[in-house]
Order: C-alpha cells, then structure tokens, then sequence
C-alpha cells in the first residue's frame, strides 16, 4: 500500500519533554522553551534585585497548579505560611508542578545548611516522581562561601539576578551560570522591574 498520502500527526512523535514556562518571557527564548522538567532552581541575589518577583511568576504562570511557601515575608494570597515548620514539613505540603521555596536562606539560618540540602535530596526525589519543578530563593552576602557552593552544587539550574548603578542609571541583568547536563548560555539577559513584575529584554547581551 502506498503510504506517501499518510498523516505525519499519526505518528508518534518521541523526544525531549516539554519544558515547564520561566513565567518571563526574555528567560523562556534564553533557556529555549523553559526549565527541564523536575529541576531544582537556585534564584539568588540581593533583596532589591528582583528575586522574589522572579519567583512570584514562576508560580503564577497560569494553566498549572503551584505551591508557594513563605518563611520570611508577608504571606499574600495563595502563599502557605511555614514560618513556624521545620522545612522536614514542607514536603506534605507541596503541590502541583511548580513549587516556590521563599527562602532557603531562612531554612539555612535558623537549621542549618545540613538540615536545608537534606530537604533539597528529598524535594528533587519528589520532583522527579511527579515531573514537578522547584525553585528556591538564596540571598547574597548572608552566607559563606562554602555554604553557597554546597548550595549551588545542589541546584540544577543557578540563576542570578543583580543590579548596578552606572552614574545615574540602574542597570539589571539576570544570569544563567548553570544548567545541569547541558551548556549554560553565555549570554546576560538585561531585564526592568515595572508594576507588573520583571519584564526581560528578548535580546541578550554576550558576556
């Protein structure tokens, strides 16, 4: 039978998974499509950078249902308060594909880095099960040097947010510094922050 005249959709199509969206549109077209599914994300930076904001649309890209927990800030609606939890708790509570840890530094401050890269070995099991995604936020300049490469070395993917001053303009770029099992791209992606959150820009700046 001549089979030219055949349908290609009625083929199978096998390959990578789908990747899960960023929640900025700038990061989606840097990380070619999104997060690998069932990646851990390390988001760090200072307080003004932006960390939280990048977390926050993350979360609430809509169509996909998320948990976000908070440790140490005000708790808006949709946010789990686990202020009083040892983050051994956090796991019942995580739901969905897209889970938002706020902050890690907080876990690491009040139990320990031990306690808080253990939590991390469980989570990315969890993630793994259910094709989920983690992210968690990590200040700068709160923890030493042997704790934030423990950290890192724990994340998947490490993206950074910082900002500078140049005379009298800011300047803010987010950058890719790890992706695990592929290339980190070598790019800096600039990006502002408006009442709608962190808007990037689709053209990157080589590094």
């Amino acid at each position: 039978m001549d089979t030219k005249g055949q349908i290609v959709d009625d083929i199978p199509i096998t390959g990578k998974p789908k990747k899960r969206s960023t929640g900025i549109v700038g990061l989606n077209l840097l990380l070619d499509g999104g997060f690998p599914p069932s990646s851990i994300i390390m988001v760090y930076g200072t307080p003004l950078a932006g960390v939280d904001l990048a977390a926050m649309q993350f979360w609430k890209v809509e169509g996909e249902e998320g948990t976000y927990l908070m440790n140490d800030g005000d708790v808006e609606t949709g946010m789990q308060d686990v202020t009083e939890l040892h983050p051994d708790m956090y796991l019942p509570q995580m739901v969905g594909g897209r889970i938002v840890i706020d902050s890690l530094s907080t876990v690491i401050i009040k139990y320990g880095i031990d306690a808080a890269l253990k939590f991390l070995r469980h989570a990315r099991e969890m993630m793994r099960e259910r094709g989920a995604n983690l992210m968690f936020i990590v200040y700068t300049n709160v923890h030493t040097p042997v704790e934030m490469t423990r950290i890192m070395r724990a994340a998947d993917i490490v993206l950074e947010l910082k900002t500078e001053t140049h005379q009298n303009e800011i300047e803010r770029t987010l950058t890719v510094h790890k992706i695990r099992d592929s290339a980190a791209p070598q790019r800096l992606l600039p990006f502002i922050i408006t009442d709608r959150g962190i808007e990037a820009s689709t053209t990157s700046r080589v590094v």
